[in-house]
């Protein structure tokens, strides 16, 4: 019998594959980029041929690295941002762009062209907004659909495959075009509780009663711990696999990572209401599991079924972290390219300086790192970023202070989010650590430290892929539960405690935070007059 599994997961910049055995450990793991095109403000755009083209290379080379033939993998897992993928009713891509670029058919979930439809979505009267806050984020895909039929109406007349992107992978894989729980109910307004229905209500009120059509939904969304099929012929060839291999539903891609985290993370066992994942990247994501829905203002949920059959899921964040990191690296004289080398090579140098002259190091500059709208605790595209205290210091040192100032001010707004957390969610006690922040020692410390949460993070495992490949191990039947499948495929996490030497500044760094809003709420009164 195979015992591998594969997990692919498509980033905001790549497509990753890994390899795993069914006790976790990785044999292979390989990144393949893909293309961003932002052809005016606010516009984000890909071509999904590329991304499925980045897929078959990252498998193939995984494959290669690893050892294996393609009939040694059980199973293949997909997860993925929340793009939105538009094809015709023959499956062929349709350009979503206003350049007409003919193979740009994936609106990338960063993409805030849609403000004016979020905000005639929000001003309609329904409990579906309920379940999202109070409000629909303009990173959904109801907004996106209906400027999508707005502004281009020949290609919505065209339309017959729609597709969060997780759902195009497997319908790449398998041909099966099934949509999985994890995506419907969180991004497009399919009721909370696998299986999920379409909200036809709230869509002939928003001016979509043709989007069932127009996408190809179906009644039902699928539960994520049934397979989707197995790959078709085509689909093997391109991977380098077989077609006994089964697919799973695909997953939101920080769903992924909390799955990871929550099921095969080596820990003290806690009840759910004292732990949350942190999956912290482009963009950060705070993921709560519960027993029971719970929802709040700038909360989306809770969803039961989206990472873990039988517990409900509960998701607030900050639409831009990685990506300010990256901005403040583009934009400063200084900075240079924003790979995970010179990242790394910043943060080790911050660390020098921390342990040389103290907490201080970057006053007087202060930032509000709110670059690309909010999620949490209210959700608004329009909010912009602020920085204070600067001088004309463009050396490296001062990109130094700049970075870490901007590191500090991402870590009080993830303090900021869990202080208005919904109260029957509770306030975490831990925070589980995946994504881009997890690769660096002093991230993990420095969120401790702002939180008052002792941070775990993954020792050697990449969670998101983990978290994947746990799932559609699940999902072959390979285990009978995601709890089976997490003992197993247990993975080591070291622990960072908060500081008490911190305790002080970052007292004083939240107050900072805190004043900058509401001086930013002010001159905003000031302009609107």
């Amino acid at each position: 019998m195979p015992d591998h599994i594969l997990a692919v997961d498509v980033g905001t910049g790549s497509a990753r594959a890994g390899v795993f055995d069914l006790r976790g450990r990785q044999a292979a793991r390989c990144v393949v980029p893909v293309s961003l095109h932002t052809p005016q403000a606010r516009h984000m755009e890909q071509d999904s041929g590329e991304i499925w083209s980045a897929v078959c290379r990252a498998v193939r080379a995984a494959l290669g690295e690893a050892g294996l033939a393609g009939a040694d993998i059980l199973a293949i897992g997909f997860d993925a941002t929340c793009s939105l993928v538009v094809r015709d009713t023959q499956g062929q891509p349709l350009s979503i762009s206003t350049t007409g670029a003919a193979t740009r058919d994936t609106i990338l979930w960063m993409d805030h062209r849609a403000i004016a439809e979020t905000d005639q979505c929000n001003a309609i009267e329904d409990p579906l907004l309920a379940r999202f806050g109070g409000r629909l984020s303009v990173e959904m895909q109801i907004p996106k659909l209906l400027w999508l039929k707005r502004n281009l109406p020949e290609i919505w007349r065209r339309a017959g495959l729609i597709f969060d992107l997780a759902d195009y992978l497997t319908w790449r894989a398998t041909g099966a075009t099934t949509r999985s729980h994890s995506p419907m109910a969180s991004k497009w307004g399919y009721s909370p509780v696998a299986p999920g229905t379409p909200p036809l209500g709230f869509l002939k009120k928003a001016g979509l009663e043709d989007l069932m059509e127009r996408a190809g939904l179906p009644p039902q969304s699928q539960p994520i711990h049934q397979p989707v099929g197995h790959l078709s012929a085509e689909a093997a060839e391109a991977l380098g696999l077989t077609t006994a291999c089964l697919v799973a539903p695909g997953l939101i891609d920080a769903y992924a990572g909390a799955l990871g985290l929550f099921a095969a993370g080596e820990r003290e066992p806690a009840p759910l209401a004292q732990e949350a994942a942190f999956i912290a990247g482009t963009s950060s994501c705070i993921i709560r599991l519960t027993q029971a829905p719970v929802s709040g203002p700038g909360c989306w949920g809770g969803f039961e079924g989206a990472a873990v059959p039988g517990l409900y899921l509960l998701e607030a964040g900050q639409s831009a972290s990685g990506a300010f990191l990256d901005h403040v690296l583009k934009t400063h004289p200084g900075g240079g390219e924003p790979s995970q080398a010179r990242h790394r090579a910043i943060l080790d140098a911050i660390g020098a300086r921390l342990q040389s002259e103290g907490r201080d190091f970057g006053l007087p500059i202060t930032v509000l790192p709110d670059i690309h709208g909010t999620r949490s605790p209210v959700s608004d595209p329009r909010l912009t970023a602020s920085l204070a205290g600067l001088d004309l210091d463009t050396s490296e040192e001062g990109l130094l202070r700049l970075y870490w100032r901007s590191c500090v001010a991402l870590a009080c707004g993830i303090s900021h989010i869990l202080d208005h957390q919904p109260t029957d969610a509770g306030r975490p006690e831990r925070l589980l650590l995946g994504g881009g922040f997890a690769g660096h020692a002093l991230l993990a410390q420095l969120h401790a430290d702002a939180t008052g949460a002792s941070v775990h993070v993954p020792a050697h495992c990449d969670a998101v892929l983990l978290g994947t490949a746990l799932h559609a191990a699940v999902a072959a039947g390979a285990f009978p539960s995601v709890h089976e499948a997490g003992e197993a495929m247990r993975f080591a996490m070291r622990i960072f405690t908060p500081q008490p030497e911190a305790a002080a500044a970052l007292h004083r760094d939240k107050a900072l935070h805190t004043t900058m809003m509401r001086h930013r709420a002010e001159l905003t009164a000031i302009m609107a007059g």
